[in-house]
């Protein structure tokens, strides 16, 4: 079987949609595709670029061509220039960025909560609901202090359920709203993280420098993820579970 092949092969078996982290854990199982090479994942990558039958929906995310229609159907849209600001568009980007968290959180041995309206909302083949690992938020503080926190986007915990990392994906909503939560949560020794596209990054600087999040932006404790190092980390995380010792 053609290198090609077993990449096409592996999206048909996921349902015609794959992470390139996804891709790149399955594809090398198939025996009968042997990889003469000692950077199959680096052929990986080239082959979903370049393959004519596989689309790139966004960055480290593909589909088949022939399955487009039906993987749109189910709300797992390309974004271009004339739909980003759609409503689909948005919640689709909005639970992908959310999916990736939860999983790399997963894998790091950490618990992971979402909102519960957010659960339903998928990744990819799979609801958020059925990623995270904790279907109620932990009691860690005081009530109207976990109240706040419920509608953080993603959040980590550590073995003892309390809070590893708070996670706020940007997508298109106002950054200042998420600041306002970071900042009421802000005793807690928790890091405490904006997660946008990069063109982004610009108005968070600009507006965690406000005079209300002065503690915030004194002391560092927040940071700015963009969506593309988000997904490199993604894929690197899942890369080394292919490793069968990690120094």
């Amino acid at each position: 079987m053609k290198q090609n092949e077993a990449v096409i092969l592996t999206l048909e078996k996921l349902g015609g949609v794959a992470t390139l982290g996804q891709l790149n854990q399955e594809t090398l199982k198939i025996k009968e595709c042997i990889w003469k090479t000692k950077t199959p994942f680096a052929s990986i990558r080239r082959i979903v670029q370049l393959d004519k039958n596989i689309y790139k929906i966004k960055s480290g995310l593909y589909g088949l061509v022939k399955f487009r229609a039906e993987i749109e159907a189910r709300g797992i849209i390309a974004e271009t220039e004339k739909n980003k600001t759609s409503k689909d568009v948005i919640e689709f980007n909005h639970s992908y960025f959310q999916g990736l968290l939860l999983t790399i959180g997963n894998l790091k041995g950490l618990n992971t909560f979402i909102p519960n309206q957010d659960k339903n909302k998928k990744f990819i083949n799979i609801s958020l609901g059925e990623i995270r690992t904790l279907d109620v938020l932990p009691e860690y503080s005081y009530s109207h202090i976990v109240k706040r926190s419920s509608t953080i986007d993603v959040i980590w915990f550590n073995e003892r359920n309390m809070p590893h990392s708070f996670f706020e994906v940007e997508h298109s909503t106002d950054i200042q709203n998420s600041l306002l939560k970071f900042h009421d949560l802000q005793d807690f020794y928790s890091r405490m993280v904006i997660v946008a596209d990069i063109a982004r990054q610009q108005e968070y600087l600009s507006k965690i420098k406000y005079s209300s999040f002065k503690d915030l932006s004194t002391k560092n404790r927040v940071s700015f993820l963009d969506y593309e190092a988000l997904n490199n980390q993604y894929e690197s995380i899942l890369k080394q579970q292919s490793f069968s010792f990690i120094l």
